[in-house]
């Protein structure tokens, strides 16, 4: 049996009257952006996020940028980030002006290290910026502690974790402000990019709004040099009906992830995620580790299973860094995961004998 690494059709096909329905009252209500639709699901987004406002925008990496604008982080700060994240959340300090600082993460979890965090504070450092990465939250309770003991800004990078919670709070309810992508393959997935920030701050969430639509909240009025990055009215219109879903599909993903812990349970090498304490994790990526990963990864495919590495160059190694000074060895944390880590299928909608599948082609490559 192929079973492919994603497929958008068990989610998009029971729903597909409902979007097109949702799309088709935007097309005849002839305005497209910054209308009702996006106001609807900002505040639906807010409401499911555990946050007072949303700003809707283009893509999650103008949500970590706008956030760190709206925050006042620029040249000559610092921000802490992972050492082993999608590049987007460097990015976005580089935009800025402000200074990368990496730190290794909890090589269990996968997620920023608290233990490691104040080592790296310096009398530059301005804020802390936690991955919820695979989908599992990061340890929050500890993480805003040592922000408000050095009185640093928290900016959550939520892309991958929409639903997920840290002592019973939500991802993007903690820090001063938030970004989450809604990239078609993420949890909650537009129809092509499409992203938010969400704070309990009314002054931030008015300085985004006004960065994101040219500096400007009155038309043809710009109070400061701002930015064209506005969630349109169709995306909107698809994600609040797709918002009603979430919680299901997210059920769906946990599920599937129990039923690969019972089956890898003890297969060759293979370390199966590992929950914090504290943490949910809403498994955006179901991500194993195994010293023979390329080899594994060639047999799956081999045998019609779809398979990807998140992310098979720490960002430390990437050309775009190069300047940084960083070498083989920097981060072996980051360096280790990024040579074991891969990501096995994982979609609401699975079935059991597609994750049976899975998992006895694992068996037959390790017997």
């Amino acid at each position: 049996m192929a079973v492919p690494f994603l497929s958008f059709a068990p989610q998009h096909n029971p729903i597909r009257d409902e979007v097109l329905a949702a799309l088709a009252r935007v097309y005849d209500s002839q305005w497209f952006v910054l209308g009702e639709n996006v106001r609807a699901f900002e505040a639906a987004y807010s409401t499911f996020s555990g946050a007072r406002y949303c700003i809707g925008v283009a893509n999650g990496l103008d949500a970590l940028h706008l956030s760190l604008l709206a925050l006042g982080v620029g040249p000559g700060d610092e921000v802490i980030v992972p050492s082993n994240t999608y590049i987007a959340t460097w990015l976005a300090v580089s935009y800025v002006g402000a200074t990368v600082v990496p730190v290794e993460p909890d090589p269990a979890s996968y997620n920023l290290d608290p233990r490691r965090i104040e080592a790296a504070i310096t009398e530059r450092t301005r804020a802390i910026m936690p991955v919820h990465l695979y989908g599992q939250a990061c340890e929050m309770r500890p993480i805003m502690e040592i922000a408000r003991r050095h009185n640093l800004l928290v900016i959550e990078d939520n892309a991958q974790a929409q639903g997920a919670t840290s002592h019973g709070g939500l991802t993007g309810s903690f820090g001063h402000a938030n970004g989450t992508s809604f990239y078609p393959g993420k949890n909650l997935g537009a129809l092509g990019d499409a992203g938010a920030i969400t704070t309990n701050d009314e002054e931030i969430a008015r300085k985004i709004q006004t960065l994101r639509n040219y500096g400007s909240q009155r038309k043809y009025y710009n109070e400061v040099i701002g930015y064209n990055s506005r969630l349109d009215e169709m995306q909107a219109a698809a994600l609040s009906v797709k918002l009603q879903y979430l919680p299901e599909w997210t059920r769906q993903r946990q599920q599937i992830a129990r039923w690969y812990n019972e089956k890898l349970q003890g297969v060759g090498d293979i370390q199966i995620p590992v929950v914090a304490e504290g943490s949910t994790h809403v498994y955006h990526l179901y991500v194993v580790r195994t010293a023979h990963r390329d080899a594994l990864q060639q047999h799956l495919g081999k045998a019609g299973i779809g398979t990807l590495i998140h992310y098979p160059v720490p960002p430390h190694l990437q050309q775009a860094y190069a300047t940084s000074g960083y070498l083989v060895g920097s981060f072996p944390i980051a360096e280790e995961l990024a040579n074991t880590c891969l990501s096995l299928p994982m979609w609401p909608g699975m079935t059991p004998e597609q994750v049976t599948t899975v998992a006895d082609e694992i068996g037959a490559y390790f017997n």
